[in-house]
């Protein structure tokens, strides 16, 4: 399979293939076999494929195939490329029956406010709600594409969902003025059908509009789909006591919008899919309270996310933000691999850890279980595939274990990361390589980067923060034989590096160094400025491409503030006092092997 990994990665990236894997998935196996068959490999090696990252012993990362992931948009999902045969009006009433207009061929059954949309015709509707009601729903069956266009409607369903669309057709979702949609706490669902959300839909949901829907779920989730959910566009508030936020089982897209979703739950999710979660713009903003539970279907235990995605979790653009209180939970969290190319990520995870590990309890654990297969650790980033970041911001902290882990390798070559957390504030399960981009990893209890393959720096700006014996600011896995290669890069780091590294660039260690202090490292005719923290490692060691400067007790002017205020860039330095610099060969211990075990 490995000659083959470039042709098969080739054929997913196409942009044919690419829509045709997220947007038509009934023809996505017959594809996915013609390529597989021409590139010589098996259905698993297609969704198991990882790029390579050089062999265990080499002096360089060796880099091979494409670490971007292109997710074009379907050009149907805007609803002006479709024409509407016919528009029809439903008006809600709290003082009477609902009433409708522009239905001439019976389309529309009323009961009370529970209106029915049967459509047997060849026309495509568009239906137009307006109006209140705090006993009805309206109920979607079609053959044809459609519109549903929220009009200032306010709908709440004791019984069940305010809106169930039943057609597995493309619907769009127009949103304008204020709209309320509200489930019941119990459901009264038709035999055979589905109905899992206040919103749901057995086909794709597109929204759009410069409105606002605010959806209440306190009976199952708050806005879901059996196939895919893309947000083009308008506001939408979602709060779920007792389900996901938003679902998407194809997959979800965020183009667009201002999305706003708390969820309570135990084990649910802000935004999940079964599939692709990806950001192509707008802004999200997630809050997710919810512990662990057990699912009785999967027979599992189970966590919380802010957003889980069961194939690629993909960030491009746009801004998101999340915080998870709830014990076990996570921020983000990918079943499989996951780009970091572009927007703002904020994540914060505040709760503890649930449960015991195979090693007993771990830091900030919570309840404990007597199985080992209940524990659940509370992540900011967790990836179980491999991790890319080509650009962006990302904002990770975790009170109580990792802020970001790669069960797979992690590849940093652009953008800019800050990571902190009591556990390895940056881990990956194999091998971490860093070519570009400004990182900063910052552990009060652990190591600051922590690799369980080989950990090479090529390039960037990295600073990184153990907490001191036997814990290093840098650390690889010596245990079975992997090394850290310093190869490049400008490094600031407080704690040591891993024993028996290989220091390919000169690295310097510090006389000493002073707590919650200003330092600044000038390279050439560029200086940087960092923070000590208030604790960590007893020892400071710095490399560049040539031996830099460092001056301790300076006082900053200018430039861009970085790390949570620990940093600054492009910015100058005055004052302070000469540090004694020696050359630096390695340290003598290092934190064991890393993390990316169940927990």
């Amino acid at each position: 399979m490995q000659g083959n990994n470039g042709k098969v990665f080739e054929l997913l990236r196409c942009k044919t293939c690419i829509q045709n894997l997220f947007i038509m998935k009934k023809v996505l196996f017959a594809l996915l076999a013609a390529g597989m068959v021409a590139a010589g490999c098996s259905k698993e090696d297609i969704f198991n494929w990882t790029g390579q990252t050089g062999s265990d012993d080499s002096a360089t990362s060796g880099v091979e195939g494409s670490t971007t992931a292109d997710i074009p948009e379907d050009s149907e999902d805007s609803i002006d490329g479709t024409s509407f045969d016919r528009t029809i009006s439903i008006v809600f009433s709290d003082s009477g029956n609902a009433t409708v207009t522009g239905d001439d061929n019976g389309i529309v059954s009323i009961d009370g406010n529970s209106v029915t949309a049967n459509n047997t015709t060849s026309e495509k509707v568009k239906y137009v709600l307006s109006g209140s009601t705090r006993n009805g729903a309206f109920k979607l069956y079609s053959s044809k594409k459609q519109a549903i266009v929220l009009d200032g409607v306010s709908i709440t369903n004791p019984d069940g969902a305010a809106i169930n669309n039943q057609s597995k057709k493309r619907c769009f979702v127009v949103v304008n003025g204020t709209n309320t949609l509200a489930d019941g706490t119990t459901y009264n669902t038709t035999a055979n059908e589905d109905e899992k959300a206040a919103f749901f839909s057995e086909g794709q949901l597109i929204f759009s509009g410069e409105g606002t829907l605010n959806v209440t779920a306190t009976g199952k989730s708050g806005i879901t789909t059996d196939d895919y959910l893309h947000i083009i566009g308008s506001t939408i508030n979602v709060t779920s006591t007792a389900g996901h936020g938003l679902r998407g089982k194809d997959y979800v897209l965020i183009t667009d919008g201002n999305i706003s979703v708390t969820v309570s739950a135990a084990m649910k999710k802000g935004i999940c899919s079964d599939s692709l979660v990806v950001f192509d713009g707008g802004s999200t903003v997630i809050k997710v309270s919810g512990g662990v539970a057990y699912d009785s279907e999967d027979q599992d235990y189970k966590a919380s996310a802010g957003v889980k995605a069961d194939y690629d979790f993909v960030m491009n653009d746009g801004s998101l933000t999340i915080t998870n209180s709830g014990q076990g939970g996570k921020g983000i969290t990918s079943d499989r691999d996951a780009y970091f190319q572009g927007g703002t990520i904020d994540v914060r995870v505040t709760g503890t850890n649930y449960g015991t590990s195979s090693s007993g309890n771990r830091p900030g654990s919570g309840s404990s279980s007597s199985s080992d297969d209940n524990s659940k650790s509370a992540k900011a980033i967790k990836i179980d595939g491999n991790m890319y970041v080509s650009g962006g911001d990302i904002f990770a902290t975790a009170a109580n274990h990792e802020a970001v882990e790669a069960k797979g390798k992690l590849e940093i070559t652009g953008g800019t990361i800050y990571a902190q957390s009591k556990d390895d504030a940056v881990n990956s399960g194999d091998n971490m390589v860093i070519t570009g981009g400004y990182v900063c990893a910052y552990s009060t209890g652990n190591d600051g980067l922590d690799a369980n393959g080989n950990l090479y720096i090529e390039g960037g700006l990295v600073y990184a923060i153990g907490s001191g014996s036997p814990e290093v600011a840098v650390d690889a896995n010596t245990e079975e034989g992997k090394k850290l290669y310093v190869n490049g890069g400008v490094l600031f780091t407080i704690g040591g590096l891993e024993r028996g590294s290989a220091l390919n660039q000169t690295c310097y260690s510090a006389s000493s160094w002073s707590k919650n202090t200003w330092y600044s490292l000038t390279v050439g005719e560029t200086t940087y400025c960092f923070k000590t923290p208030s604790s960590g490692g007893s020892t400071l060691v710095v490399s560049a491409a040539s031996q830099p400067a460092v001056k301790s007790g300076v006082t900053t002017q200018g430039g861009t503030s970085a790390f949570n205020g620990m940093a600054v860039f492009n910015g100058s330095a005055s004052g302070g006092s000469s540090v004694s610099l020696s050359t630096y060969s390695g340290g003598s211990s290092g934190g064991g092997p890393g993390g990316g075990g169940r927990w």
